[in-house]
């Protein structure tokens, strides 16, 4: 997670301005919110009249793709049905340099990790329900997962044409198939609804009587309904205390998904992970790259149980 995050107070006086005009009043106490990977601004904000609000702000001085994510995430965020499980844009900011997003503010809490019974069924079935909420997906311009993920599910052949010293000897016997696997993974990502694709226990909040909120949308797309369940599963994965393959076959959307284009789909991210790893952290997110390799390293055992 980011350590290098600014805070409310540091944000230039017109950008704080603009969100006191979205809010219709001024800003008295900001809190600096942990979690996440931007440099920008993340503060749940109270005003003199006693409301609430989440702001997030940034500029390419902080990091030169993330004022784009913010640009994606507002358009996204303005067309979300009011059935979905995420805080309500109130409005943004723009000024081709500060970009800056006005949240309802939402009580809650991450998962905690290991993840517990009974959270992760409560997340699932949210997304589950999100699912169905958002098909057929109400963002028609939003970029399908194939064109989302076509770069990144390119990793294996990457990392097989430089394959690294440190590479696990599993895969390094295996980078043909998993090539083939990754590119079978991407075809298997048609479909029609919106999926948040960046779904990790850091993008969920638990609220007080069960309810889970998603947040963070910059990613979002156009593709099958149970890209976002199996993103959970991902997660599991990675902080462990429970076994994905099992949720895989218990959970109706993963259930009934082609088990080819599962296995291709989890082969494309383990690649997308590892091949990240290894570059350098981009400006402003120097963390990014260790938790990158987290995530594909704990992928390749869960690989080699559907790998035949």
């Amino acid at each position: 997670m980011t350590k290098s995050r600014l805070r409310w107070a540091e944000l230039p006086g017109p950008v704080r301005g603009a969100v006191e005009e979205i809010l219709g009043d001024r800003v008295v106490a900001a809190e600096s919110q942990p979690g996440g990977f931007s440099p920008g601004t993340a503060d749940r904000v109270r005003t003199a009249g006693g409301g609430r609000a989440f702001v997030k702000a940034v500029s390419p001085a902080q990091n030169d793709r993330s004022p784009g994510m913010h640009r994606a995430e507002a358009l996204i965020a303005a067309a979300l049905p009011p059935g979905t499980p995420t805080p309500r844009l109130l409005g943004s900011y723009d000024d081709g340099d500060w970009v800056a997003l006005v949240f309802t503010d939402v009580e809650g809490r991450h998962p905690v990790t290991p993840w517990q019974p009974a959270e992760l069924a409560a997340v699932l079935s949210t997304l589950e329900t999100m699912a169905a909420v958002l098909t057929p997906a109400p963002v028609a311009a939003a970029p399908t997962a194939a064109e989302q993920l076509g770069y990144d599910f390119a990793g294996w052949r990457r990392i097989a044409a430089d394959p690294p010293a440190d590479l696990d000897p599993w895969a390094r016997d295996r980078l043909p198939q998993l090539c083939a696997a990754a590119e079978r993974g991407l075809a298997a990502l048609g479909g029609d609804t919106l999926c948040h694709l960046d779904i990790r226990a850091d993008n969920l909040l638990l609220g007080p009587h069960g309810t889970v909120n998603v947040v963070d949308w910059p990613w979002a797309c156009r593709g099958p309904a149970w890209l976002d369940s199996l993103l959970v599963l991902v997660n599991v994965q990675v902080h462990g205390g429970h076994d994905p393959e099992a949720l895989v076959c218990a959970r109706p959307l993963t259930a009934d998904a082609d088990p080819a284009g599962v296995t291709g789909v989890l082969a494309g991210f383990a690649g997308f992970f590892l091949d990240g790893a290894r570059q350098p952290p981009p400006p402003g997110i120097p963390t990014v790259r260790a938790f990158q390799r987290l995530q594909g390293d704990a992928l390749l055992p869960w690989l080699a149980r559907r790998l035949p």
